[in-house]
């Protein structure tokens, strides 16, 4: 019983996130939800009790962590943060391109749409680009390049900004062209140290 009321709440978080990822928080609802994933309409409350707000913070804790995760496999099956990087950018835009670019990011849409009204969402949010960042910093700090927790910030910052604008473009021009810059910007932190 435990097992399938744990794969029933899964299912619901997954399909949600699937759903923020492509749509956004507005403009999902829960109904849609509980459809797409071929649920019951009372699992829904019983599994999230905080109802739509908590189902997003975990379904962006869900999404976010396993995004990390593939992070940290490409992050540690490549040393060179060049190529560590432009491993990850290439990650991405090969999901956005697969994706017919409906999912970017599964935190910035949701960050967007609700980080000025939820405190719980956007904590998660928060949260989430943290752990990106110190994945990242620790990785750079590791190939001793110099400000590590900076040219993190910068790279998430930039990554973020390519994927909205390859998604919206519906081409990848933009993530090539922030993965380009970012090897000059961390050839340079490396040959400063």
């Amino acid at each position: 019983m435990t097992e399938r009321s744990t794969t029933k709440r899964e299912r619901v978080i997954r399909t949600a996130a699937g759903l923020f990822r492509a749509q956004g928080y507005h403009a999902t609802g829960l109904n849609q939800v509980l459809s797409e994933g071929n649920l019951p309409k009372g699992s829904l409350y019983f599994h999230f009790p905080g109802g739509k707000e908590q189902l997003a913070v975990e379904s962006v804790r869900l999404a976010g962590d396993e995004l990390c995760s593939a992070l940290a496999s490409t992050l540690a099956s490549t040393p060179d943060p060049v190529q560590a990087l432009e491993r990850a950018v290439d990650l991405l835009g090969a999901h956005l391109a697969a994706t017919d670019f409906r999912e970017g990011c599964p935190v910035a849409i949701v960050a967007l749409d609700t980080a000025g009204h939820s405190e719980q969402i956007r904590a998660a949010c928060a949260d989430v680009y943290d752990s990106w960042q110190s994945l990242v910093a620790n990785h750079l700090n590791s190939a001793g390049v110099e400000d590590p927790e900076e040219i993190a910030t910068v790279a998430i910052a930039a990554i973020e900004g390519a994927l909205l604008l390859a998604r919206t473009r519906r081409d990848l021009a933009p993530l090539h062209a922030v993965g380009a810059r970012l090897r000059i910007l961390l050839t340079d932190g490396r040959s400063s140290t």
